[in-house]
């Protein structure tokens, strides 16, 4: 491998090219080269050493890659790295997922789901606690995909139809972007459709621009794309929004729209995934989440189609 790789840049991936982005992984690599000691990967001491740590031709070596290479990525010079070999130059510096993720963006490849974003990965339990707490206000948490992991009961009474999913069985009917878009238009939850599904479609691209390339991913997106010729149409726009708080008008099978504000919430030491907490708009919203909170069988599905909860799940044992 050598500087006069041109092989394409996967969409989205950083470019390692800049010169901001080249010092940082420099600094980076030389911080987690210092902290290891020969004695860590069983070599022997050696002379005397002007600085802590590995040489740079000893994690060369450990690592299967060339002198120079390793040299001149330390140096932060504008080569590319394919994913193989920043895997093995993070095994060799002992990174964790967090770090070996970081190496990733600064080198400008795509980041690995196995890099901690991984979607099934199990929320801490001081997570339910806080979903708990913030009842009666509904509040979620979801990734960065927006597949839904885990509800409070406040939640459930704003969407109902979350009741039919099993928690144990993680499917595409969890995901917020898929259910949006795949539902039946007269039965979704948003008393402005086209505008919360632009928005939803725009936030899903940010969020992919970090993702590009990950096969759970990818795949998600063809499904999608096959599953519904609207976000087909909406993604090939291109646009792009961030995970601003903003009011959503949801519809209610019983309370009809009920205006609220979603905010959304990074977690930190679980990536990628955010807790948002839907806040009513003025008091008539409050009193719609309180009634639709107190309802022990709600309302599942739009008024042509509109089931008790009851009746579903006893058609389901049946």
């Amino acid at each position: 491998m050598d500087s006069t790789d041109r092989r394409p840049r996967a969409p989205g991936a950083a470019r390692p090219d800049r010169p901001d982005r080249r010092g940082e992984l420099a600094r980076f690599l030389r911080s987690r080269r210092a902290r290891i000691t020969p004695a860590d990967v069983g070599l022997p001491p050696g002379p005397r050493r002007r600085t802590p740590g590995l040489r740079r031709e000893e994690v060369a070596q450990l690592a299967g890659v060339g002198i120079t290479w390793y040299t001149w990525l330390e140096q932060g010079r504008p080569i590319n790295a394919s994913p193989q070999v920043l895997d093995a130059v993070c095994r060799t510096l002992r990174m964790d997922a967090a770090e070996r993720a970081h190496l990733y963006r600064l080198a400008g490849v795509p980041v690995p789901a196995a890099c901690g974003t991984d979607p099934d990965a199990t929320l801490p339990p001081e997570v339910a606690g806080i979903l708990r707490a913030l009842d009666p206000l509904p509040a979620c948490v979801y990734d960065a995909r927006m597949d839904l992991h885990d509800w409070n009961e406040g939640y459930l009474a704003l969407f109902p139809g979350v009741a039919l999913l099993d928690p144990g069985r993680p499917d595409r009917r969890r995901n917020i972007v898929w259910r949006s878009f795949v539902t039946p238009s007269c039965c979704h939850s948003y008393g402005e459709r086209e505008p919360e599904l632009r928005h939803l479609a725009a936030s899903l691209r940010g969020a992919y621009g970090r993702h590009v390339g990950e096969p759970h991913w990818e795949e998600f997106l063809v499904e999608l794309r096959l599953a519904s010729a609207e976000f087909a149409e909406m993604w090939e726009r291109q646009d792009v929004a961030e995970g601003a708080a903003h009011v959503k008008r949801v519809r209610h099978p019983a309370e009809g729209v009920i205006p609220v504000t979603a905010t959304s919430m990074d977690i930190r030491g679980v990536p990628e995934k955010r807790l948002v907490v839907y806040s009513p708009e003025d008091e008539a919203a409050e009193g719609c989440l309180r009634r639709a909170r107190a309802m022990e069988d709600p309302i599942i599905g739009c008024p042509l189609h509109a089931r008790r909860l009851s009746e579903i799940l006893a058609a389901r044992v049946s």
